[in-house]
């Protein structure tokens, strides 16, 4: 087998082809104007082109079709990543060109979250403090809404430089470890690896001071990807489940606490704001670098460790989601996730 033909080589083309790919998207969104043009609900300061997520998903797409080709990763998973995550990101690239109406993005979102579930099979059972709960049917209908709502955060969440990349490389760093450290052999542990190459290429030109942004081909790509990444982990092990929903709860915390306070003031959920903890935080110390950097120190020191604990069975999932979720719920009051924005100070 060519030295590149394995899957250490594979994520090696992955990461250099997203790094040239999104330079290439650069270039082609500078000729066309889609420029992000900073506005009163903006987080940034200069106009910057928009869309280069499409070069994580282009990649990712590419290095899972090469998998399955060398018979490493399974026909069902490849079929539910690639028809699932092309779908949401065609229509989100559609939306950064130009505007689709929430209507049929949101169908988009159901209609990509039901292929996933459709191709994974069987959903996989909660442990919840050493009994299995079964969810039937109904959990369908559940997991459907987790992976829109996932899909939509990640949206939420992809507002300063650099943080969304760094979420999915820390998330899918741990989550690929959890596999190892739990699961003896198996090659569950490549699609997250693959996903956190084609992230590291991109983010070399989101980091802080962006010289391009994800838009929303990328963020909802990502977010349905993990989500159903989660699910299939749990499939392998429920445990494992629980380890994503661990490490995902930065964004997850912060964009339910943000939407819960919003809708309860009754404004429109959907409506452009900046009133998120890390948005707030960002202003504070006037700095993106800082709370893009805070929040993958957060994943690593915090919300990994317990993760993996969880995934070794040294502590029960729910308890370990609680522990872990409980001061980022007091850090999101506290940078007043979901707060009006003259409460700022």
């Amino acid at each position: 087998m060519p030295a590149l033909m394995n899957p250490w080589g594979i994520f090696l083309l992955i990461a250099g082809g997203s790094l040239l790919l999104t330079g290439i998207i650069r270039r082609y969104a500078l000729a066309r104007n889609l420029i992000d043009v900073p506005n009163n609900r903006s987080s940034h300061q200069i106009p910057t082109p928009r869309g280069g997520g499409l070069a994580i998903v282009l990649t990712f797409l590419a290095g899972i079709f090469s998998l399955w080709l060398l018979d490493s990763l399974p026909t069902k998973i490849f079929l539910a990543l690639s028809g699932a995550g092309g779908l949401v990101a065609w229509v989100g690239f559609g939306d950064d060109r130009h505007h689709v109406a929430p209507k049929w993005r949101l169908s988009a979102h159901f209609l990509g979250a039901a292929w996933g579930l459709f191709w994974l099979g069987t959903l996989p059972p909660l442990s919840v403090f050493g009994h299995m709960v079964y969810l039937g049917w109904p959990g369908y209908v559940l997991a459907a809404v987790y992976l829109v709502w996932l899909l939509n955060l990640y949206n939420f969440m992809d507002g300063i430089d650099g943080i969304a990349g760094i979420e999915a490389i820390t998330v899918c760093l741990g989550g690929s470890l959890a596999y190892a450290l739990s699961v003896s052999g198996g090659q569950d542990w490549l699609a997250p690896v693959l996903l956190l190459t084609a992230v590291s290429g991109f983010l070399y030109w989101n980091f802080p001071k962006a010289k391009i942004f994800m838009g929303d081909s990328g963020s909802g790509f990502l977010g349905l990807i993990l989500g159903l990444l989660s699910i299939q982990a749990g499939q392998i092990k429920p445990e494992l489940f629980w380890c994503w929903l661990i490490l995902l709860g930065v964004f997850v915390v912060d964009a339910t606490t943000t939407l819960l306070r919003r809708v309860l003031r009754g404004e429109a959920f959907h409506e452009a704001h900046r009133s998120h903890a890390y948005q707030y935080a960002a202003r504070r110390f006037a700095a993106h670098r800082y709370v893009s950097i805070a929040v993958g120190l957060i994943n690593l020191l915090w919300l990994l460790p317990l993760a993996l604990l969880v995934s070794r069975g040294s502590l029960p999932g729910l308890a370990g989601l609680l522990i872990a979720y409980t001061p980022l719920v007091w850090c999101a009051f506290h940078y007043k996730a979901g707060a009006k924005e003259q409460q700022e100070v």
